[in-house]
């Protein structure tokens, strides 16, 4: 079997890390492979959300320290490993406009955990470890956890966990907003899949303009976004999309229809 495994079912794609044997640590063929199975549901038109999970009871536990190893010792060459290599994931992710969830059982360390951030919605088990620890190997955050951790948890929690290396429960990371919720292990999976298949049955159109402003947004005054968001709303409201979607709402308001309000998975 592949260490990195993509398949889809329905309208959902499914990318699992499959090198149990070492918690799913990635090898720079996997990032490729990883990359390239996003870029894959992003052109996919019948994908409408993505799922990444790892498989034997852990998500990641970073880089494969073998593949240090190989690497030219030289600055550059290590700043091309990170940027040319590892840095492909957060690319591929940051060009999708299709909402991604990361089901985080057992380890999320070093880069794990960063690769973990970088997804729009994180669902934890019970088991699941999180720590940067990248300290403890007397290094700094490779892959984002400067960027992504401190919009989460907030600048001071997130800088005493990256200076400290702590470990951080399941429940703790629902807790401080690390992930957005925790559950049971024997129910990630399901629960994973149940939020991703009522994601993936919303207007896509839709779906993907709300991702697209509200990353967007984070680097934009007031002002900057109500006027690209007008700009949004008008190219929204004049697809097919949108107009069956609405179509379909007056037609359940006409016939007394209560629109169903489904909740978020608690």
């Amino acid at each position: 079997m592949a260490d990195l495994e993509y398949s889809r079912a329905d309208a959902v794609a499914t990318i699992l890390l499959n090198r149990p044997e070492r918690k799913n640590a990635f090898t720079l063929q996997m990032v490729r492979h990883w990359a390239d199975a996003l870029h894959e549901a992003a052109k996919d038109d019948q994908v409408r959300a993505v799922v990444v999970r790892g498989a034997g009871g852990a998500f990641c536990s970073g880089i494969d320290l073998d593949e240090l190893t190989s690497v030219d010792p030289a600055p550059l060459s290590r700043r091309r490993m990170l940027t040319d290599e590892v840095h492909r994931v957060a690319r591929a992710l940051e060009d999708l406009d299709k909402p991604v969830i990361a089901a985080v059982q057992g380890t999320a360390v070093g880069a794990g955990l960063d690769m973990a951030l970088m997804c729009d919605i994180r669902l934890v088990g019970e088991s699941a470890r999180l720590s940067e620890g990248y300290i403890h190997a007397g290094l700094i955050p490779g892959d984002g956890g400067c960027l992504w951790l401190p919009r989460l948890v907030g600048v001071a929690r997130a800088l005493e966990l990256l200076l400290t290396g702590d470990v951080v429960d399941g429940p703790r990371a629902e807790r401080i907003g690390l992930a957005n919720h925790c559950y049971p292990d024997g129910e990630l999976l399901t629960r994973t899949y149940e939020l991703a298949a009522r994601l993936a049955a919303l207007p896509p159109v839709a779906v993907g303009f709300i991702k697209r402003a509200t990353y967007e947004s984070l680097h934009l005054d007031a002002r900057t976004h109500l006027n690209m968001i007008a700009s949004h709303m008008a190219v929204v409201q004049s697809t097919e999309d949108s107009a069956a979607t609405l179509a379909a709402l007056r037609a359940k308001r006409k016939t007394g229809v209560k629109r169903s309000e489904p909740k978020l998975p608690e």
